[in-house]
């Protein structure tokens, strides 16, 4: 059986006491309609900034209520395909994204995909179709769909894709699952603010594991591990995904903290997410060659 919710039925908030969308068990396929990034307000590129709901950021459809989880489990997803709409649009204003001081006139592009290419000008550039943004529900309060945490949210990670395989700590009853904010394709940084925004279908795989979690977000691919930070700049979401990587070497070669401090200088690739949103992200890549994920969760 598989489950599908509607893009009606979204959130701006990742939160317990939002209402379930739909319900599911482990085991289940689940495929998300999700809307663009402002929640289809951008019609053409004459679009004056002005005219622009910001409150109606990152629509995340859902919350999906998982049975059986519960706070202090992991939540796994397993995304087994994006697909995206033919209509992409980009935007740049000024303080916004890596080159916030800049004083420019603000822009907005439409630009089509289609045949596996987005056509910006004279460029045909394949498309990688992820999700921008993909959570679940804190223990207590609500936390805004475009703030990334422990939780998830908006990590804007590239490697949410088809193949990807996403562990989140279980906070309430549930999970809470929801997720939003397609990119047909997006650079590591998403230094421009916005990379090409779309709507689409997210079809996931969904399993609970029981009694343990992780710290943050995990990413698995073929090869690696992926632990997800943030912070208020890089240096804070840096330290925390250091100091993690530090304690998955020391659990998972039985070391002690100096010695996975010199391996982390080895062994670990830190990686730039976005540096455009309120909390900037970046991840630790640890090779499978050195850890498991049972190292990764506590």
């Amino acid at each position: 059986m598989v489950i599908k919710i509607p893009k009606d039925r979204f959130t701006y908030k990742f939160s317990k006491y939002v209402p379930p969308a739909a319900y599911a068990r482990p085991g289940d396929v689940v495929v998300f309609e999700v809307m663009d990034n402002l929640s289809g307000q951008i019609r053409s590129e004459e679009t004056p900034l002005e005219a622009i709901d910001i409150g109606k950021r990152n629509p995340c459809t859902g919350p999906l209520y998982v049975e059986g989880a519960e706070a202090g489990d992991t939540l796994v997803v397993d995304i087994l395909d994006v697909k995206v709409g033919n209509r992409g649009w980009i935007r740049v204003f000024p303080g916004g994204g890596a080159l916030h001081d800049k004083n420019f006139q603000p822009k907005i592009k439409i630009v089509s995909v289609e045949g596996g290419y987005v056509t910006f000008n004279n460029l045909k550039i394949p498309i990688k179709p992820m999700v921008g943004t993909i959570g679940v529900a804190p223990t207590d309060g609500e936390i805004p769909t475009p703030l990334c945490g422990p939780h998830g949210g908006n990590m804007d990670l590239k490697i949410l894709r088809k193949g990807t395989r996403i562990y989140l700590p279980v906070f309430a009853d549930g999970a809470l699952l929801a997720m939003g904010d397609l990119h047909a394709v997006q650079s590591d940084g998403e230094s421009g603010i916005t990379p090409v925004e779309v709507d689409g279908e997210v079809m996931v795989r969904l399993e609970v594991i029981k009694g343990r979690s992780p710290t943050y977000p995990i990413v698995e691919l073929e090869d690696t591990y992926s632990i997800i930070t943030s912070g208020t700049d890089l240096d804070e979401a840096v330290y925390r995904a250091v100091e993690e990587s530090v304690k998955v070497l020391m659990k998972a070669l039985n070391t002690t903290f100096q010695e996975a401090y010199m391996l982390s200088s080895i062994l670990v690739e830190l990686r730039i997410n976005q540096v455009v949103n309120k909390l900037k992200g970046v991840r630790a890549e640890l090779s499978k060659n050195y850890v498991s994920i049972k190292d990764l969760l506590s």
